[in-house]
């Protein structure tokens, strides 16, 4: 048992310890999480666990014409979770690329707003609190802008990303903020600017989350109690990191991408799974100094599922010159000041980067056309789909017939088959 587990290191270790253990631990600790997220939890896992297998479905493929009888090649599909390391890490990467394709090219600072531990819980209990606080967090930087200058009405764009895990694996979620250093004013000028005090980004930023919860939980004394302490016990504000400034625009894009969808461990540093006990490591973010970290594989279990969003939960949003009212308008201003700045005409001409297909990646990885016959070197056709909540969509024997199924199951229209 622990010579196969010591072989699974950076190689599905966590799918491993999901199919030794979910079963198991779901049934005794389900109880841990909120109601509304348990059902949504259990899927996301069983998904995962079944990821790139066929269980979930598949496109089958063969060399009809091979004198050989060449074996058939299955394109199993994936659970497209972000929970799941090898999609989540997909999911990352293609959001990384959009986003350097639509980030405007002017300089940008990277941002980080935390929550004080005593207000933690109430973010675990209901996550969906995350997105209006995402709101607020694009709100302290629009309001230091009005204040700045109310005649030009300048506009700021702000893109967040809510993350609620530490390097620890324990529930502490933040937002990470990649705001522009500057902002557009009511004559459609770029207005630079280099500094926001430190000062009113963590007082604005308290009193954000104090009025917050005023307004989710009206006439409670025990909340009124608990906002006088932390204005005491916090005389400075809540804690705000600031110091990431990226003059590189699509450097700033890859950066956040990284704090999207990747799980709460990366697997290469779990060191150790026997079965009964997960011992992995992370960096102390204060001291730089590397911990190493031994868990019971419930415990281990725990502080992983507790980190899965809730269904349809939005983990970024835009908002000032990114949100989707301003962002065709903003991005033609700022095309044309980068132009001007630097008289690049590429900066003006930009186009959009295709997403590769599985045959794309296939090659670039393992330098060898997955549909192509390893016998007789034809290429190989399409012969059957199976899906694991439809069943069999097609079969080339049978075309019409499975077009027919399609029709009844609403998943294609009588003009799209015809």
């Amino acid at each position: 048992m622990v010579g196969k587990h010591n072989q699974l290191r950076n190689s599905g270790v966590i799918k491993q310890i999901l199919k030794d253990h979910f079963d198991g631990f779901w049934k005794i600790h389900s109880d841990l999480f909120p109601t509304e997220y348990r059902e949504h939890i259990k899927e996301t896992v069983e998904k995962t666990i079944r990821c790139g297998t066929t269980d979930l479905g598949y496109a089958r493929y063969e060399c009809l014409g091979c004198p050989r009888n060449s074996d058939p090649v299955f394109v199993c599909f994936t659970c497209k979770s972000r929970f799941c390391h090898k999609c989540g890490k997909k999911y990352t990467d293609d959001w990384s690329d959009k986003q350097q394709e639509m980030i405007f090219n002017v300089p940008h600072r990277h941002m980080v707003f935390t929550i004080p531990k005593e207000l933690r819980q109430f973010f675990f209990n209901d996550r969906k609190k995350l997105n209006e606080l995402a709101q607020q967090v694009a709100e302290v930087f629009q309001y230091h802008y009005e204040k700045r200058s109310k005649k030009r009405k300048l506009r700021v764009g702000v893109i967040t990303v809510i993350h609620t895990f530490g390097r620890d694996l324990k529930f502490n979620p933040h937002i990470h903020a990649l705001v522009t250093e500057g902002a557009v004013d009511n004559r459609n000028e770029w207005v630079p600017s280099g500094y926001i005090s430190y000062e009113y980004l963590r007082k604005s930023w308290q009193k954000v989350l104090m009025d917050l919860l005023k307004k989710w939980y009206p006439n409670t004394p025990k909340i009124e109690n608990l906002i006088d302490e932390l204005y005491l016990r916090y005389p400075k504000g809540f804690y705000v990191n600031a110091e990431k400034k990226m003059k590189d625009a699509k450097g700033a894009a890859k950066y956040i991408g990284r704090y999207l969808a990747r799980p709460a461990i990366a697997e290469y540093r779990i060191e150790k799974y026997d079965g009964q006990m997960v011992h992995f490591w992370y960096e102390d973010h204060q001291s730089g100094e590397r911990v190493d970290k031994k868990q019971p594989v419930y415990k281990f279990l725990f502080d992983l599922l507790q980190h899965i969003p809730p269904k349809h939960f939005r983990m970024v949003g835009r908002f000032g010159l990114y949100s989707r009212r301003s962002y065709s308008k903003a991005k033609d201003i700022l095309s044309l000041h980068a132009f001007m700045r630097t008289k690049q005409i590429s900066l003006l001409l930009e186009t959009k980067k295709k997403k590769k297909t599985y045959r794309q990646r296939m090659i670039e990885t393992f330098n060898k056309d997955p549909f192509i016959c390893s016998c007789c070197q034809m290429e190989m056709e399409l012969v059957e789909i199976y899906h694991s909540n439809y069943g069999f969509l097609y079969h080339y024997m049978e075309d019409m017939e499975f077009i027919k199924k399609w029709r009844k199951m609403g998943l294609v229209s009588k003009q799209k088959a015809g």
